[in-house]
This record gives structure tokens, C-alpha cells and sequence, in this order.
């Protein structure tokens, strides 16, 4: 089975010279590769192979 390739401004977006993967990429993986990745939606964060998602923080209040 071929897997898809990721898509840039879904999967990814570029910032300088790396590739920052979403939230949405990491889960359609679905497990923490262990890398520190900054959206990572797993817990505890940055731990390989860990498949439980994180509760969504709310920015509610942001700015205010």
C-alpha cells in the first residue's frame, strides 16, 4: 500500500530551512516519533510510540 505524500500548508509549513509538521500530520501518523516536534498532540509530549492525544488547549482570552 503507497502511502500519501504530505502536503504543504496541511501537513507541513516551511520555516527558514525546516519543515514543521501540524498537528493534523501527527495524528494521521498516529504516534509520537519521539522527535520534539512543536506541535506534537500526544502525552506526555515528545515520548516514541505514544498514541494517546493530548486534550486541544483553547486560546480563548489570547490577547485580551
Amino acid at each position: 500500500m503507497k502511502t500519501k505524500q504530505p502536503v504543504e500548508g496541511k501537513d507541513f509549513y516551511r520555516e527558514n530551512e525546516f519543515l514543521v509538521f501540524t498537528r493534523e500530520f501527527h495524528l494521521k501518523r498516529g504516534r509520537c516519533c519521539g522527535s520534539g516536534c512543536r506541535h506534537c498532540p500526544y502525552e506526555p509530549r515528545w515520548t516514541k510510540d505514544i498514541t494517546a492525544i493530548a486534550a486541544e488547549k483553547s486560546n480563548s482570552g489570547a490577547n485580551q
